[in-house]
């Protein structure tokens, strides 16, 4: 990252910006029942931002999310932030927007700053049609966003994030067949599965039995403890966390 970007993320990440208009205090806005019940509690994919006629294409880590409390969550594409979002009819408006401040290979050194401006630019218009979001500043700046919808347990290909593995190790869940397989990142492996409220109960591993790297071995090992017991799951969106008996936890993502 280089200086100028560091220095603008450090007046991101410590300065939130001020996006109330006039006397009110954006945290105390009336809700907008109709904007608010249509953007809230959905997962929003940024597809790009528009500014001063220039639109600029926005990596595919980027998002947002607000609760229904109003609470925002979301990635700028590398980084995440948080805020506090309230709605007035059809209207919404961003305060106390924090961002992390982490360097991220294959992201456009200004996209991040561009976003998070665009999101705090005061009193935003919300547009909602067929599954596409439209946030347009009062000066006719926008961001498109589109609705994804959360990744089932059964069926979807989940990638675990693991640096060692290079992508290659994944799991799926088979509702039909009552089973799991997939590769550890070295080995295939299979196993049955029985699913309940919240958790999935691994049966034996059964697995090729080819030599790896170091590393390789040592997240089948990791991977392979999950097996032979009952595991708890938790979904967020598209990310899941498998955790053991013992407490150890193994985080995956579906892939696209």
């Amino acid at each position: 990252m280089d200086t100028k970007r560091l220095a603008a993320f450090a007046v991101l990440t410590l300065l939130p910006f001020a996006v109330a208009c006039g006397n009110e205090d954006a945290g105390s806005a009336s809700v907008g029942a109709g904007a608010a019940a249509s953007v809230t509690g959905a997962y929003w994919t940024v597809d790009g931002v528009t500014v001063e006629g220039k639109k600029s294409d926005a990596p595919g880590n980027a998002y947002l999310r607000i609760a229904d409390g109003g609470k925002v969550k979301g990635n700028l594409g590398c980084n995440n932030f948080g805020a506090d979002a309230a709605f007035a009819d059809s209207h919404v408006k961003f305060d106390k927007v924090e961002a992390t401040e982490m360097a991220c290979e294959g992201v456009a050194p200004d996209f991040e700053q561009t976003l998070a401006r665009t999101l705090a630019d005061g009193d935003l218009t919300a547009k909602v049609e067929n599954e596409k979001l439209t946030l347009t500043t009062e000066g006719g700046d926008s961001i498109a966003l589109s609705k994804q919808e959360a990744a089932p347990l059964k069926g979807t290909k989940w990638n675990i994030v693991s640096p060692d593995t290079g992508g290659k190790a994944h799991l799926t869940f088979d509702q039909k067949t009552g089973q799991v397989s997939g590769s550890l990142g070295c080995n295939k492996v299979r196993a049955t599965a029985t699913f309940s409220d919240g958790r999935i109960t691994l049966g034996t591993a059964s697995t090729t039995r080819m030599m790896c790297d170091t590393s390789l071995m040592h997240t089948e090992k990791t991977l392979l403890g999950l097996f032979d017991s009952t595991v708890k799951y938790r979904i967020d969106h598209r990310n899941i966390t498998l955790t053991s008996e013992n407490g150890e936890s193994v985080n995956a993502t579906a892939a696209e």
